[in-house]
């Protein structure tokens, strides 16, 4: 892999896009949260495809889809991070969290569960989380079997599951998320089976809130027990798609105090509101983001293949 492009390294986040040896491209992440230093908690935002099948209607890495990554593709982006920073490859870091999210939905990638179960032999990493955030579409059912015993031989209570789904509306899940998903029972059944007593780590449901999102706790409580599941509410970032469908943002910056919070905690929920750093909208590092605007910017330097916008995969049923 080559690095072609990053942004300026911000102390909260740098972009990195890589051209792999088929000459495609790639978009990850090294982040901080500060004031948290590195040596505490350090994140890597991993792609696991090249764009996304999925379309979601504010993400810009559904702008486009062009295949899965290898194994050894998905390395790569972690490899490039930790001999960066951590050349002998002994990553001192309390909490080293490697989330399988950043362009590409993992359920639909066998490759990623390749790269679990050797990433604990392949870095010295005491503090290593590793973490996949999915919509569970259907047809994913043999990934997650596997995802949990993955966990339970490999990770135990250092494994971080997380279901995307920002509705409880159906109608409105479905439109933000245009192909066949589990449904909330379905999601509810797996989770409360990942979920074990002597771990204690719940399973994420998490919100991306826009101004328009209906998030009805009594729907919630049907489905998801407060004692295995939590909440997490993101902001809807600033992304083309987002523009492009209408979608703004509820979540605010400097906002912490929200009427659906104090709801969702009311029902028993634990309640995460992840806000992240308004910087990072500035430097492009929402997801897709980063490589839609160095493609459209250098469409002229990408003769050696072309990626199609309209690209309708067969493998994920619409």
């Amino acid at each position: 892999m080559k690095i072609i492009a990053q942004t300026a390294e911000s102390g909260i986040a740098t972009v990195y896009i890589g051209r792999m040896d088929n000459g495609k491209l790639v978009e990850f992440v090294e982040s901080c949260q500060p004031p948290i230093p590195k040596k505490k908690k350090w994140v890597l935002i991993i792609s696991t495809m090249y764009g996304c099948p999925v379309k979601c209607r504010f993400c810009d890495s559904g702008g486009y889809y062009s295949g899965k990554l290898s194994k050894e593709e998905i390395f790569s982006q972690i490899d490039f991070l930790v001999d960066k920073f951590y050349p002998n490859s002994i990553i001192n870091v309390d909490k080293f969290k490697i989330q399988f999210a950043r362009m590409g939905e993992p359920a639909l990638n066998p490759s990623v569960l390749d790269v679990l179960k050797e990433l604990p032999e392949r870095y010295n990493a005491p503090g290593l989380l590793p973490s996949i955030s999915s919509i569970a579409p259907c047809g994913s059912e043999t990934f997650f079997t596997s995802l949990e015993q993955i966990k339970d031989k490999f990770y135990r209570n250092n494994f971080q599951l997380q279901f995307s789904i920002h509705s409880t509306d159906e109608k409105q899940r479905n439109w933000l998320i245009p192909v066949k998903k589990w449904s909330f029972g379905e999601i509810a059944h797996y989770g409360s089976k990942f979920y074990t007593d002597d771990e204690k780590r719940k399973v994420t449901l998490n919100f991306a809130l826009s101004k328009d999102s209906i998030i009805e706790p009594e729907i919630l409580l049907q489905y998801f027990s407060p004692e295995q599941f939590l909440i997490k509410i993101t902001p809807v970032n600033p992304t083309y798609r987002s523009f492009e469908n209408g979608i703004a943002s509820y979540i605010q910056p400097g906002i912490v105090d929200y009427p659906i919070i104090t709801e969702l905690k009311n029902s028993g929920y634990d309640v995460i509101l992840s806000i992240g750093e308004f910087e990072e909208n500035k430097i492009g590092s929402n997801c897709g983001q980063y490589i839609m605007n160095y493609m459209r910017e250098n469409s002229h330097l990408e003769n050696s293949y072309t990626y199609n916008l309209d690209y309708v995969v067969e493998e994920v049923l619409v």
